[in-house]
């Protein structure tokens, strides 16, 4: 018998499913030789820092810099009170642990997603206690099909051999809790008056945060200025017009209109020769393949409402289904391995296509490249066609397989012709020109049926005269930067800041290489976060600082935090770590000592307030009646509980309440006065995963195997 640890209980379904196996238990299916089990992503955290000593319950700046002498890990905390343990998962770890030791148990296999975090989620479980004294293995999987479940577990690896993995995923982990919590805390002490939210400083954080405020600054200081284009029109003997700018040395504008307005009065009846003719056919590729900071951007750019934490979600459910291959991926090619696949997953979804005779299978290196491909391939979608899919599913799912099938459709290529002319008989020191545009061949944008816009002009022959029938000086302001949106901010991460062509071999090495502002799985998140945190807020599409956030930015000492190359380069290293290139324990000596000296730096520097926490009003005012123990229940600062605490009630609904936020919404005065007279409480506006805004009746009920509470909804007509 071999047991499968998968990620997640979708996982294990499709693994299940793959094998054929169709009894499930409590916790697992088992079946055919296998056991399949699962996590809820981690099971495990790292300790609080006061799990390692209590004074560090209390923040005090005499206690940090803080690094444990070892790091210690303990069951992932209770999202509603982090002093205890979460249920589920203390209870899925025990699980999991029976079933390792079960006798008839003569392997592990991990099944968690194929990056640094799933290989720390599955060593994190496996080896919780020490080493496992039976054979652990690997599956790497791109996507979750049947087939691939089968043939993988064909090719499992020693689980050894991702220690180089593992490490890197440990190296992120320690880095990033040694520095947000010394540096979060001195912060916060430091800087902010009152009790409250903290001042969040992180290594990802931070730099994301400076990228927004660079070009806020950037907008601030622009100065707008005025130029001048002079636009004449001509007419050829045919009678045909077309319009062409004047230039001098390849330049249009001009700052002076004076001078502008003198050649003009030159062109009064004035005819023109045409010195220059140059047509060129020229081809426009597709653009490359989906990997996750593209997609992000393409449908946060092109939909309104939706965020790269959304595409993210949405993306990890199509993936879950088994729809399209795994979405954290940096790459824009696909493996060389592949070809056959991809060959078979084009031939299943074009068969009833209008344009299916213009597709054609390729095998070329702008699609297939080993070179441009790290741990997970380009997503494109699998050989399964999709039965139902929510709206937001359907949105996500055709970008991938249009951008998919775009590769093998012909390429466009579009026509361009430039004309020059010089006026007649006249001492102008330059000439006037003009573009035209004609699409020859639509090829890959037939797909999303893209429109091109044609430019047309009349066909005219080298040195053939034409009349200047009209001319006008026109006035134009130059325009400031654009504010970022997530498009814009995921492609900075992405590059680290490089202004990189996307056709160029530097651009397409780049993520490779490491040098990035956090990782495709991470970016989304830290967007988020700064929004939660009110470093950024966002004005329909565009992202800019909040007040917090440009005090943070001008005000935090450690300025290394804030620089992209200094971010950059530490991601880099945890890149080379995987490759098994750089040592862990260079990596976090260096991070321990740079959070040591930043430490300092914070204490030293000068005393400035930049965030004031006012506190909320406790009211104390009595809401109802205590369910537990029949005690007031009172409006308290964080939240609605039971006024006899104190004896151990452990009655409360919390204002920050997890499960709530999750469909955007809080805890009221009147819902909890309504669900402790009625039980329920009918509640409207509450809002999706697929952003939509639903009602329905909530109650808060008390668990049968605790002592806690949970809310139960249920949806009947008011």
């Amino acid at each position: 018998m071999k047991l499968i640890l998968a990620e997640k209980p979708s996982v294990a379904k499709n693994i299940a499913d793959a094998l054929k196996i169709k009894t499930k238990k409590d916790g697992y299916f088992e079946g055919n030789g296998y056991l399949v089990t699962w996590a809820f992503g981690h099971l495990v955290e790292l300790y609080d820092a006061k799990d390692y000593d209590s004074k560090m319950a209390r923040w005090k700046m005499e206690n940090f810099p803080f690094i444990p002498n070892e790091f210690k890990y303990k069951v992932k905390s209770n999202p509603r009170d982090r002093e205890k343990p979460d249920s589920g998962a203390n209870k899925q770890l025990k699980l999991i642990h029976q079933l390792i030791h079960r006798t008839d148990v003569e392997a592990i296999i991990s099944a968690c997603d194929y990056d640094r975090e799933g290989q720390l989620i599955g060593d994190s479980i496996i080896y919780r206690g020490g080493r496992q004294s039976k054979p652990v293995y690997r599956l790497l999987l791109n996507e979750w099909t049947p087939n691939e479940v089968i043939e993988g577990l064909a090719k499992i690896k020693p689980n050894q051999a991702m220690k180089a993995l593992r490490d890197a995923g440990i190296s992120r982990q320690w880095a990033d809790w040694v520095i947000g919590i010394n540096l979060t805390s001195v912060a916060t002490l430091k800087y902010q008056k009152g009790r409250g939210k903290a001042l969040n400083i992180g290594r990802v954080l931070l730099p994301t945060l400076k990228i927004i405020y660079d070009r806020d600054k950037e907008i601030e200081k622009f100065v707008p200025e005025n130029y001048f284009k002079l636009e004449a029109t001509f007419q050829t003997n045919n009678s045909e017009e077309y319009k062409g700018f004047y230039r001098e040395k390849k330049e249009d504008k001009f700052k002076d209109r004076e001078y502008l307005e003198e050649i003009q009065r030159n062109l009064l009846g004035r005819q023109a020769t045409i010195v220059d003719k140059q047509v060129q056919r020229k081809k426009e590729f597709p653009p490359f393949l989906f990997n996750l900071s593209n997609l992000q951007g393409h449908i946060t750019n092109k939909y309104k409402g939706w965020t790269s934490d959304k595409v993210l979600k949405v993306a990890q459910s199509l993936y879950e289904k088994k729809l399209i291959t795994y979405p954290r991926t940096a790459s824009i090619a696909l493996e060389e391995s592949l070809v056959g696949k991809t060959a078979q997953v084009l031939k299943v979804h074009t068969e009833n296509l209008p344009y299916k005779d213009e597709i054609k299978f390729v095998k070329s290196k702008r699609i297939f490249n080993n070179a441009k491909v790290e741990s997970h391939s380009a997503i494109i979608p699998t050989y399964l066609k999709p039965k139902r899919m929510t709206q937001d599913e359907s949105i996500v799912y055709s970008a991938i397989l249009n951008r998919f099938i775009m590769q093998f459709m012909p390429v466009a290529e579009y026509e361009e012709t430039t004309l020059t002319m010089k006026v007649d008989s006249s001492p102008l020191n330059g000439d006037f020109h003009s573009k035209g545009r004609v699409q020859l061949i639509d090829g890959w944008k037939k797909v999303e049926k893209m429109e091109s816009k044609d430019t047309l002009l009349p066909y005219v022959q080298l040195n053939e005269q034409v009349h200047i029938k009209h001319s006008e000086v026109t006035n134009h302001v130059t325009k400031p930067p654009k504010f970022h949106t997530e498009k814009t901010l995921l492609r900075v991460m992405e590059t680290c800041g490089k202004n990189l062509k996307e056709e160029s071999d530097e651009f397409l090495g780049s993520i490779l290489k490491g040098f990035s502002i956090g990782t495709p799985a991470t970016r989304a998140e830290t967007i988020k976060k700064l929004k939660d945190v009110g470093y950024i807020s966002n004005s329909g599409k565009n992202l800019s600082c909040t007040e917090l956030g440009v005090k943070l930015v001008e005000t935090f000492p450690v300025q290394q935090l804030f620089d992209l190359d200094f971010t950059g380069r530490l991601e880099k290293v945890l890149s080379d770590i995987q490759r098994g290139k750089a040592s862990k324990q260079e990596f976090l000596s260096t991070v321990f000592q740079f959070t040591i000296n930043s430490v300092e730096t914070v204490k030293s520097a000068e005393d400035i307030i930049i965030h004031e926490v006012k506190s909320k009003k406790v009211t104390n005012e009595v809401l109802g009646k205590c369910p537990e123990c029949g005690n007031e229940i009172i409006d308290g600062y964080k939240g609605f509980g039971c006024s006899n605490w104190k004896n151990g009630c452990k009655f409360i609904i919390w204002k920050n309440d997890k499960f709530l936020q999750t469909m955007k919404k809080k805890p009221t005065k009147t819902m909890v006065k309504q669900i402790l007279k009625n039980n329920k409480a009918y509640v409207k506006g509450l809002t999706s995963k697929n952003g939509k805004k639903f009602n329905a009746y909530l109650s808060y009920e008390k668990n049968a195997d605790n002592d806690y509470y949970s809310w139960k909804m249920e949806f009947k007509k008011k």
